[in-house]
């Protein structure tokens, strides 16, 4: 594949002084901003044959620039033939149901089996250079432990208009989560700064300064007995391990969740052989139920939803039976 030149109309009065990044990003919007400041800084971008390389060069009125993308290279991860739920899928953008277990993108420890490496090999070449590395557009994630819904972007343009949506937290998405104990109120708005614990740098935690803001609305959907709860929360934010940190600092862990959770065994009212199920379930029962966003190309709002995972739906039989 060779690279592909672009070249970008003369700067008009309006226009004169702005930032490179910002006006080639206006001009140029099927590529991210992201990727352009890159292409910038790596000598890719010039005017009357002179390079450019600071992102905040402010553009002169008559100028053109031209911009050289080079052809998209070879991720690290490699295309793996894996099975993928797909919930929706067009030109722009695939929906994923992800079960529990798979791992978003690659990691130390986790080069491969990574939703990345699936989506390498069901999008072959049809998936746009994001970055300038040939790789799916992931634009959020969900813990490994968490099954549910996740968007990933097909194109730059797709990869643009929803890592916008996501930070301006107009994304709409509902979890499900069984906790342990019953939360009073039943329902509430949980909110406070996380960042990473003072006490354990692997953990986040609520924070008196620093960190990020969060929000979480929940609702208590379901109880069974004084024991545990199925709850519903809706984020408004998406900061690492949100829900498991806020349900956790009411006293309500996640059951299965084996970082935030505290006494569970003494908190489970349960006959004995079902509190071992359940103080021994395998992973951290939170499923990302729905997801609603705007399309990036048609701007028509889509919603989707997803049953949950058998093993979620064991563990609320079994709490409903006792």
């Amino acid at each position: 594949m060779s690279e592909e030149i672009i070249t970008v109309s003369e700067v008009t009065e309006n226009e004169r002084k702005m930032r490179l990044d910002k006006f080639l990003a206006l001009k140029v919007p099927e590529i991210s901003r992201s990727r352009l400041q890159n292409l910038i800084l790596d000598g890719n971008v010039s005017c009357d044959d002179v390079i450019i390389t600071d992102n905040s060069f402010k553009v002169r009125v008559g100028d053109g620039y031209q911009i050289i993308v080079p052809p998209a290279i070879d991720a690290d991860p490699q295309p793996e033939n894996i099975l993928l739920n797909i919930v929706y899928e067009d030109d722009d953008l695939i929906v994923i149901n992800k079960p529990a277990g798979m791992t978003v993108h690659p990691a130390p420890g986790a080069y491969s089996g990574t939703l990345v490496n699936a989506l390498l090999f069901h999008c072959a070449d049809k998936l746009s250079g994001i970055g300038g590395v040939k790789r799916p557009g992931i634009v959020h994630r969900i813990d490994k432990e968490t099954s549910g819904l996740l968007v990933v972007a097909k194109n730059d343009l797709a990869h643009k208009e929803l890592s916008l949506q996501f930070a301006e937290h107009s994304i709409e998405r509902t979890y499900y989560a069984f906790v342990y104990g019953i939360i009073t109120p039943l329902s509430g708005r949980v909110e406070g700064n996380i960042g990473r614990s003072k006490f354990d740098r692997k953990k986040m935690a609520l924070l008196e300064s620093g960190g990020k803001p969060a929000v979480t609305n929940y609702k208590t959907l379901q109880a069974f007995g004084k024991a545990a709860s199925l709850v519903q929360c809706n984020l408004e934010t998406g900061r690492t391990h949100q829900i498991r940190v806020h349900l956790s600092s009411l006293g309500h862990a996640l059951i299965g969740d084996k970082v935030y959770v505290k006494n569970k065994k003494s908190e489970v009212m349960l006959p004995a052989e079902l509190k071992n199920y359940v103080n021994n379930f395998p992973r951290q029962a939170l499923h990302a139920k729905s997801l609603g966003f705007v399309h990036p190309r048609t701007h028509r709002f889509m919603q989707f939803d997803s049953e949950l995972p058998a093993d979620l739906a064991e563990l609320r039989q079994k709490l409903a039976e006792n």
